[in-house]
């Protein structure tokens, strides 16, 4: 028998890569933010930054940021449901093509 000298680099655990399901909810829940943005941008296009309490221009500036951070905290809130759908169907498009 012969000695072989075996790097300590081989006996460490490789990081396992997340596992497929939970990427496919991130990406799922990306969806559905970018999804609940686009439905909620019509909802803030009519308002008047003027007056008072109005931000001005700033306000129409920053209001894309609002509205996309408002969606986002929908999804973490739970969302509509559109991101467990995606998943399925991710799922299931996965499993055809095995």
């Amino acid at each position: 028998m012969s000695d072989l000298a075996v790097s300590p680099a081989l006996l460490q655990p490789t990081p396992s890569a997340p596992a497929p399901t939970a990427r496919m909810r991130d990406t799922a829940e990306a969806f559905e933010a970018s999804f609940l943005a686009q439905m909620l941008k019509p909802m803030f296009e009519g308002l008047s930054t003027d007056g008072p309490f109005g931000g001005g221009e700033a306000e129409g500036t920053w209001r894309g940021f609002m509205i996309e951070a408002m969606a986002k905290q929908t999804v973490k809130a739970g969302g509509i449901g559109l991101a467990d759908q995606v998943v399925a169907q991710m799922l299931k498009m996965q499993e055809q093509a095995q």
